[in-house]
């Protein structure tokens, strides 16, 4: 168990914000002022390297919740309207174990993950407001009610902020002055600062303005909820970890799996913590939430609880659910206070990425590995287009971007330092160096020097996804998952990744069990 103070009591306060990225001061982020965060991250632990699992909201979120990948949780896209994507109904989530534990849980705000019989906050409180005052005012109400109860308790916040407002193409919701309490600050064009993955036209400039505004007031509801937390006496009791779902909701971030749209900001305060103001280096994953927030409340991380079927449930072979995925993820507790980068035997330093929806019809399913140096792309959907959320395809910003002039660029419209052709057809597999090339625009997939690298990063990448039974893990077109019940029957497939057309190639392949997937010949072709 990672070490904490001693206390009756240890609660947990989880504040998520939505889209937020690392545009953040306490991230080197320049024209934007957020001093509530800033004071948390200066009494805290700032991570560097953490990374969610996806770069989409509702299965992002499941991961925070579940311990789980998508593809192990079921929530493969977005929950609600068409979407209407769901973690599978025997999936434990943070709120039934921690219900489990005797700790009063609760969400407020934005919840967007489902079916509420897989996460049942005994206090659910779903609202789409960006009045951060209110979502304070619930909060406290919540601590009051905790405080009189004895009992320790989880909370979840979930904010809008700083979310696009999906009614209009480039607003972000800024009519919202929490009832007179929050003044929208005066932002001029000249004053933010454009990532280097986006490209600087009038119109991003437009949106950051209002992006940066939002993040304002993101900020200013985090400083209301932890003064609630603090007029409660409940400081000295509580963990504070705040996050983000995925990056900012600009091409070339949000639904991909680059880093700029799924490496987060994530800060830890620790009670009793013998440092604070840390930088840590060390990459973990969001599938590290659950195990952490288990350890902090003095449980195993493989902790589980009965759940039962619905009355008059019965499941076919079709229909039976597969099994209870384990939770892979680890306590970070323990490294809060180390500012150096461990050593592998100390910390694994890799993280996976499972992508698959957006919305409904954006499929583009693809899996990643990422180290301290390397990140590795499979593309299972390589020859389709990558697909548009429907904010970011109606945003301004693309919009301007699709408009800037070709002629510095020999033809090709920028998005960042990448084309756009670059953008939408991507190839089976990238290997990006990401100390050399942090914006993982230099494909050497295909350079012979690095091919080791490459091979190793793919077989890990394939035992992972065996291990945690993605059923996108393909042989010849075919979800290997969905054919194992034919294994007694002596089923072979070939090793490709993609469905063999020429049928004297077929005819020469050598066979594989569909029980044994994870031979070396696997490829694209």
């Amino acid at each position: 168990m990672g070490s904490a103070m001693e206390s009756p009591r240890r609660n947990i306060l989880f504040l998520i914000a939505d889209d937020l990225g690392k545009c953040l001061p306490c991230y080197g982020a320049k024209g934007l002022n957020t001093p509530n965060i800033d004071k948390l991250a200066a009494t805290g632990t700032v991570f560097d390297n953490a990374f969610t699992s996806t770069a989409s909201c509702s299965a992002s979120r499941t991961v925070m919740y579940t311990g789980l990948h998508p593809h192990e949780n079921g929530q493969y896209g977005l929950m609600g309207g068409v979407n209407h994507y769901q973690s599978f109904d025997h999936i434990q989530s943070g709120a039934l174990l921690f219900n489990s534990l005797g700790y009063q849980t609760g969400i407020i705000g934005k919840v967007h993950v489902g079916p509420p019989s897989v996460f049942p906050w005994a206090v659910r409180e779903e609202s789409e407001t960006r009045n951060v005052a209110w979502t304070a005012q619930r909060a406290e109400a919540f601590f009051k009610e905790t405080q009189a109860s004895g009992n320790p308790f989880f909370l979840t916040v979930g904010y809008v902020d700083p979310h696009r407002d999906i009614t209009t193409r480039g607003g972000f919701g800024n009519q919202e002055d929490c009832k007179g309490t929050f003044t929208a600050p005066n932002i001029q064009l000249d004053q933010v600062e454009i990532p280097d993955w986006l490209t600087d036209v009038e119109e991003t400039r437009q949106e950051y303005v209002e992006y940066y505004k939002a993040i304002e007031r993101l900020d200013y509801g985090i400083g209301l909820v932890l003064d609630a937390l603090d007029r409660q006496g409940l400081t000295d009791s509580t963990l504070v970890v705040l996050c983000s779902d995925n990056g900012p909701p600009f091409i070339n971030s949000k639904t991909t799996l680059y880093d700029a749209g799924v490496q987060l900001p994530f800060i830890v305060r620790q009670p009793g913590a013998p440092v604070a103001g840390m930088r840590n280096p060390n990459l973990i994953s969001y599938i590290d939430i659950l195990p952490t927030f288990l350890d902090w409340a003095g449980a195993p991380s493989d902790l589980s609880t009965p759940v039962e079927a619905a009355p008059g449930q019965i499941h076919t072979m079709e229909t039976r659910p597969p099994p209870h995925p384990k939770r892979l993820g680890r306590s970070f507790l323990s490294i809060l206070g180390r500012g150096e980068h461990l050593d592998a035997r100390e910390w694994q330093q890799e993280v996976f990425g499972s992508h698959t929806f957006h919305e409904v019809h954006n499929y583009w399913p693809t899996r990643f590995l990422r180290t301290k140096r390397f990140k590795y792309h499979r593309n299972i959907a390589w020859q389709l287009d990558f697909p548009f959320a429907s904010d970011l395809y109606a945003s301004l910003s693309l919009e301007g971007i699709r408009k800037q002039s070709t002629a510095q660029t020999g033809g090709d419209v920028m998005v960042g330092a990448r084309s756009l052709r670059q953008y939408i057809k991507r190839p089976v597999e990238e290997l990006y160096d990401m100390e050399a090339d942090p914006l993982e625009v230099q494909n050497l997939a295909d350079k012979e020097e690095f091919r080791g690298v490459l091979e190793r990063m793919r077989a890990r990448v394939e035992a992972w996804q065996f291990q945690t039974g993605d059923p996108w893990l393909m042989r010849d077109g075919q979800s290997v998952q969905a054919l194992q019940r034919y294994a007694q029957e002596d089923l072979r497939v070939p090793g490709t990744w993609d469905f063999v057309v020429d049928g004297a190639a077929y005819s020469q392949m050598q066979m594989r069990r569909v029980d044994n997937p994870l031979q070396k010949d696997a490829g694209p072709r």
